[in-house]
């Protein structure tokens, strides 16, 4: 079977998502699962953007064992020698340059003529291979640009060095029986053909993005980039984790495999998801909640006897582990180690001790540990912020006769901290408690909160998203007590924004 390159943007276009910024911590555990995961290329920032980007580059780059590591840089040589300089210590560097190539970019964004533009991709395509022998051109809004003069631009950046031609779909404008023919075109006339990897990068304005990112495979392609879960710019990126179990689930059809170890998958979507502070849809395809629950009866009775009835690949296949085993208080760290690794999370030592205890901690306060507790517990774990407020205790009082008041105790440094507050509800007035000890002017842009598990005495689970100027932070907290959930997350976004 042909094997298709899968390339990951989560960290570079899935970041440019409202809301979803990460911090340089944040990246590098979502590198290394993806490096797990078994993708080809991890992009991993846009360096010349911030210098915080560039430090996420170069980490990631520096720990990266397997995978090869990107930087986007435009056709710009001040921006190649920036990405040059984030990725150059990764095992396998890549330096991904860009540039539009539709008349409606070239005239209204970038102000050059086509010809200007070609220049552009010859002279820096060629600076850029000068400096790394792994150079991926894209360009940008191609499949609204005119083909001939697309081909010719795929023509030029082939003649300067580049090794990958990426058509990206920037709008999310084409169809699929459209992508095919472009990418059919692209393979037939461009120069070199058995010797430049063509890839896609779609979005999914339309919702087709998978769609059109299988018809280009289908076509000859042989690179494919998108997000986890499909994160990204508007309405988002192709969704990874839906293309690899297309690939895997109709291989025999599509004849195309992966290196991907799907049994990654659903962990790496948990990751993502927690890091980014969004939810994953119920519905969502392949890693949504109710991927493979069945409601209906005549399904239910189905399931029951073969799950091929109403299942077309396993849960187990994404990650998904069932177990009769039944965790407590009384469970002894023998056994809650098993569990973690049959979950398949590995832990340090040190990791794995703290994971104990919250687990005992937990446990206290609930009669059954479920596997969904385990799991919210341990994935907070690998890119858990220094602690510079820590809680130490709260008080609230609210009724409808009364204002919501709540005393609030921190401790930074050794030194206790506790101040008073009243607000529209205990929650509010907890938050400007907290505000009042670290004097810092966040404002608190949305607050959410579900239940990990079911039942009264489920884990909740908080998600925050402090603003400041410009700037997001997302804040996490996990408790049976959704009062301490909500502190534990808006601490966590403070912790994060001063640390």
């Amino acid at each position: 079977m042909r094997k298709i390159l899968i390339f990951d943007t989560t960290m570079r276009d899935g970041e440019q998502s409202p809301g979803c910024s990460m911090n340089t911590r944040e990246k590098l555990e979502i590198a290394r699962q993806l490096d797990r995961l078994g993708v080809d290329v991890i992009e991993a920032g846009f360096p010349v953007s911030s210098p915080d980007d560039f430090e996420a580059v170069q980490r990631v780059a520096a720990q990266t064992e397997h995978a090869a590591v990107a930087a986007l840089c435009r056709a710009v040589k001040g921006d190649i020698d920036t990405a040059w300089e984030a990725v150059k210590q990764a095992r396998r560097p890549r330096l991904h340059v860009f540039i539009a190539t539709s008349d409606l970019h070239l005239e209204v964004k970038l102000g050059i003529t086509r010809q200007q533009a070609l220049e552009k991709i010859r002279e820096c395509v060629s600076y850029a291979r000068s400096l790394c022998p792994d150079v991926e051109f894209s360009a940008e809004d191609s499949t609204r640009s005119d083909r001939e003069f697309l081909l010719e631009c795929f023509n030029a950046a082939v003649d300067a060095g580049a090794s990958t031609l990426n058509i990206a779909d920037t709008v999310g404008y084409i169809l699929p029986d459209e992508m095919y023919d472009l990418v059919s075109y692209i393979r037939q006339n461009v120069h070199c053909a058995d010797q430049v990897v063509l890839s896609v990068h779609c979005h999914n304005d339309l919702g087709m993005a998978v769609a059109n990112s299988l018809a280009a495979l289908r076509a000859g392609a042989g690179q494919v980039e998108g997000s986890i879960n499909g994160i990204g710019e508007r309405a988002g990126n192709a969704a990874l984790e839906e293309i690899i179990m297309a690939l895997k689930t109709r291989e025999n059809q599509l004849d195309m495999t992966t290196n991907i170890n799907t049994r990654e998958i659903y962990r790496t979507s948990k990751l993502v998801s927690t890091v980014i502070g969004v939810r994953i849809a119920p519905n969502k395809a392949v890693v949504g909640r109710n991927a493979f629950n069945h409601e209906a009866g005549i399904h239910q009775h189905g399931v029951l006897k073969n799950p091929l009835t109403y299942e077309i690949m396993s849960p187990e296949s994404i990650g998904i582990y069932q177990s009769d085993m039944t965790l407590g208080k009384h469970s002894g760290r023998h056994a809650f180690v098993q569990r973690v690794e049959e979950l398949g999370y590995t832990l340090s030592d040190e990791a794995m001790e703290k994971a104990f205890e919250r687990f005992v901690s937990l446990a206290d306060r609930k009669k059954n540990v479920t596997d969904k507790d385990i799991e919210a517990m341990v994935s907070a774990l690998g890119y858990a912020t220094p602690e510079t407020y820590r809680l130490h205790s709260f008080v609230v009082n609210s009724g409808t006769v009364i204002s919501a008041t709540a005393v609030v105790k921190l401790i930074r440094n050794g030194e206790e901290i506790e101040h008073v507050a009243r607000g529209d509800g205990p929650i509010d007035a907890a938050f400007k408690a907290i505000d009042r000890i670290v004097k810092e002017g966040y404002q608190l842009a949305s607050y959410t909160i579900h239940s990990v598990t079911e039942g009264e005495d489920a884990l909740g689970e908080v998600t925050v998203r402090l603003k400041k100027g410009g700037r997001i932070i997302v804040g996490r907290g996990l408790s049976t007590d959704i009062f301490e959930a909500s502190l534990k997350a808006y601490i966590n976004a403070i912790n994060k924004a001063v640390g």
